[in-house]
Order: structure tokens, then C-alpha cells, then sequence
């Protein structure tokens, strides 16, 4: 079983694309929020990454979900497969049921005392009230895509990436100009396109997936899900750490001033579309790992990683010059404060070159994570954010340009690389 850059290409794209539907749901409205007010671009970073954290516990979830399924296809157990996806399923819309009711109790009193500025934290509380809704959509859709990406047909990802997005563009300038609802009318569009890229995804699964072939028909096993979440747990903990942390770093620079945090909002949406590339190709990697592991070829493992770092090198690099290029223009796109295009200069050039380390660190990551080594990943993340937040709070300490705090993103990145590195090296006993 030899993964060629055709095959790992033809993999990766469908998958990049249903990754962007978060992103770039959150990019747009970024963008239309700039032209709202200083407080409101500010505010929606907060916001965007607090709902983040919630979500990713759903996506460490689903990542153990693909795991699970990409064994048995690896393994040639397609009954075996079905059955698995629905106690996955079962088990992400329960917990989006019970994460929207601890939304709307205690995020407002978290929040409350974390966020100093009175201004963004209304505007992030009226954010969270109509956005959280949209977990009924994104963790069914999350369920569905590790099906898709276990048994290695990602096509329909493509369209239902393409749904969500030019349906939220429109919603979100008819809600927040059109009806004047502002943060509240992006949250609400963002909810909807995912309601649509969910019937998107069911519709193709009832039209295109053998439903016999993959043992679709609805059941419960306990003992499934147990051994789900036995490898879930860490991803869950993991990814929700790896976004805490997001929200601790933007909790700092709130602290330097709405302008900074307005500019440090702007990179980030920028930095979601190196992400996705990243992260796209991180997700191939953990399933196609854990298909040469369930087809008895370790040895595989190494050639296919760095066949995906070299691919991600050529999808990236033109990428990041062209980002640097125009860079302003890119900036200015997001808020026409020039105080704002400035701070914002600097930061966006450190995170741009970041693409160089943050690929290989995260491919050789969800190289453990598809051998199943999900605890291991768990605590090299724990081990790499005490760094990261040592780091971070060093920096507090000094009067400091906000580029240094985007820095930190380095070491995070390099040390996870690292760790991974070594631990697969032992494991599959390569010199």
C-alpha cells in the first residue's frame, strides 16, 4: 500500500475544503465585522475562539471516530465501519446538547471575569447566545466527514464546503447591515451555513454510500463507543487545550488595548487559511497511517509523512510569498483604521513564516495520533503549552512589541514536531 502525491493530493483536497467551511465562515465574518467597529472585530476574535474551544471538543472526538473507522477499512471490515460512525454520531449530538445548555449557563459568568473592556464582553456574549446553536449542525457534520475521510471518499466534502460558505457571505451582509443585527447577525448566518453544508452531507451519504457494503443501519454499542472514546478522550482534551491556549494568548493582548487585539484579530483570520492547508493535511495523515497500520505496514510510515510534508511545501510556499507580496492590501481588506493596518504589519510577517514550521510539526503529531497513541499526543501538548505559557507570561513581564508575542507560535509548533519525531522513531524502531 504506496500513497503517491497524486493519491495523497486527491485525499487532501476535499478534506481541505470541508476544513475551510469553519474557517472561512469565520474569516467572513471577520471581514464584515471590521467595517462594523473596532469593538466588534475585537470582540469576534474572543468570541470566535471561546466557541472554538467548545467545538473542538466535538472535532478531538471525531478524530478518534476516523481512527476507529480508517482500522477497519485498513482491515477490510466495511460492516464494521457503519456501525462504529453512529455510535459516533450518537454520542456528538448528546454532547452538543449538553455543551449548549453549560454555554448558555456559564460562559457569561466566565467571561465576565476574564474580559476587562465592558464593550467586548457584551458584544462577545451576544455572539455566543445565537452562535452556540450551531453545535446541533457542526458535531453531526463532524461525525459524518470522519466516515468519509475513514473509508477514504471525501468527494461530497467539496460540495458541502462551497454550500456553506456561499451561503454565509450573502446571510451574513443581509443580517448585519441589511436587518442592522451586527455581531449577533454574523453568529446566526454562520449557524445556518453549517445547517446547509449538514444536508449536504446527509444527502450524499443516503445517495452515493452503499448502505449494505458499510453497515449503515442505525444501532447501539456500548462497547463500541467505549473503545471510541478510550482513544477520543486525549483528542478531545488535546484539541480543546491546543484552542484554550488560543483564548489565553488574545486574553493578553486584550490587555494591551482594543487596537492590538483588533490588528492580532486580523492575522488570525489570515492564519486560517495556512491552517487549513496544515490542518488538511494533518487529518490525511492520521488516517492514512492508520491504514498502513491496519494493512501490517509501519514501515510506510515515515516515506508517507514526508511525501505530505513535501506536498504541503509546494501547496504553501507560493501561498506565503503571495501573502507577503500584499501583505498590506490583504490588511487593509479587514479595517480601513490605519493605526489598526500598522500594528498589524509585523505580526502578520511572523505568522506567514510560521507555515514553514507549523507543517511538519503537525503531520508528524497526527502521526502518533493515527497510530492510536492518542494519550502520548495529549502530553506532549501538555508538555509543549507549560513552554508556550511560560513564554507568554515572561513576555507580560516586558514592554514588548506585539510581533514577540506572535513568536511563541514557534516554539509551540517546534517542540510538538519533535516530540513526535522521537516517539515514532522508538515505536516503529527506525534509526
Amino acid at each position: 500500500m504506496i500513497y503517491t502525491y497524486k493519491n495523497i493530493w486527491f485525499i487532501t483536497f476535499p478534506i481541505m475544503m470541508s476544513i475551510l467551511i469553519e474557517q472561512l465562515i469565520n474569516i467572513t465574518d471577520t471581514l464584515f465585522l471590521g467595517h462594523v467597529g473596532n469593538i466588534e472585530l475585537g470582540a469576534s476574535t474572543l468570541a470566535g475562539i471561546w466557541f472554538l474551544a467548545i467545538y473542538m471538543l466535538g472535532f478531538g472526538f471525531s478524530l478518534g471516530l476516523q481512527v476507529m473507522i480508517a482500522h477497519c477499512n485498513g482491515e477490510q471490515r466495511y460492516s464494521e465501519t457503519g456501525k462504529t460512525f453512529f455510535q459516533g454520531l450518537s454520542f456528538l449530538f448528546s454532547l452538543a446538547a449538553v455543551l449548549c445548555l453549560l454555554s448558555k449557563t456559564l460562559s457569561p459568568i466566565l467571561l465576565k471575569h476574564l474580559i476587562i473592556s465592558n464593550d467586548v464582553y457584551n458584544a462577545v456574549v451576544r455572539y455566543l447566545d445565537s452562535r452556540i446553536w450551531g453545535l446541533f449542525f457542526t458535531f453531526p457534520s463532524l461525525a459524518l466527514r470522519s466516515f468519509l475521510v475513514g473509508i477514504i471518499q471525501t468527494k461530497a466534502l467539496n460540495v458541502a464546503a462551497f454550500t456553506a460558505v456561499l451561503v454565509n457571505i450573502p446571510m451574513n451582509w443581509l443580517l448585519i447591515f441589511g436587518f442592522g443585527m451586527g455581531i449577533s447577525g454574523a453568529a446566526i448566518a454562520s449557524a445556518f451555513a453549517e445547517l446547509c453544508s449538514l444536508i449536504v452531507l446527509t444527502t450524499y451519504i443516503f445517495r452515493h454510500i452503499n448502505r449494505r457494503l458499510y453497515g449503515l443501519h442505525w444501532s447501539i454499542d456500548i462497547t463500541i463507543l467505549k473503545e471510541v472514546f478510550s482513544i477520543s478522550v486525549w483528542s478531545m482534551l488535546q484539541f480543546f487545550m491546543s484552542v484554550a491556549i488560543w483564548f489565553l494568548f488574545f486574553l493578553a493582548i486584550e490587555r494591551l488595548g482594543e487596537t492590538k487585539l483588533a490588528a492580532s484579530n486580523i492575522v488570525r483570520s489570515v492564519s486560517a487559511l495556512f491552517a487549513v492547508i496544515v490542518n488538511a493535511l494533518a487529518s490525511v495523515t492520521s488516517s492514512l497511517v492508520s491504514n498502513l497500520i491496519g494493512a501490517r505496514e509501519r514501515k510506510n510510515v515515515f516515506p508517507l509523512c514526508h511525501r505530505i510534508i513535501r506536498l504541503g511545501y509546494i501547496i504553501g510556499i507560493p501561498l506565503v510569498a503571495l501573502a507577503l507580496l500584499f501583505r498590506q492590501p490583504i490588511i487593509r481588506a479587514y479595517t480601513e483604521n490605519l493605526i489598526i493596518v500598522q500594528t498589524a504589519q509585523l505580526p502578520f510577517t511572523v505568522m506567514v513564516l510560521n507555515y514553514f514550521f507549523a507543517l511538519p510539526g503537525y503531520v508528524y503529531m497526527n502521526a502518533v495520533t493515527g497510530a492510536g497513541a492518542t494519550r502520548t499526543v495529549f502530553l506532549f501538548q501538555v508538555s509543549t503549552t507549560i513552554a508556550y505559557l511560560f513564554c507568554l507570561w515572561e513576555l507580560s513581564c516586558w514592554t514588548v512589541p506585539l510581533a514577540a508575542y506572535w513568536s511563541v507560535e514557534y516554539l509551540f509548533v517546534i517542540l510538538l514536531g519533535m516530540q513526535s519525531i522521537i516517539y515514532l522513531k522508538h515505536k516503529f524502531r527506525i534509526k
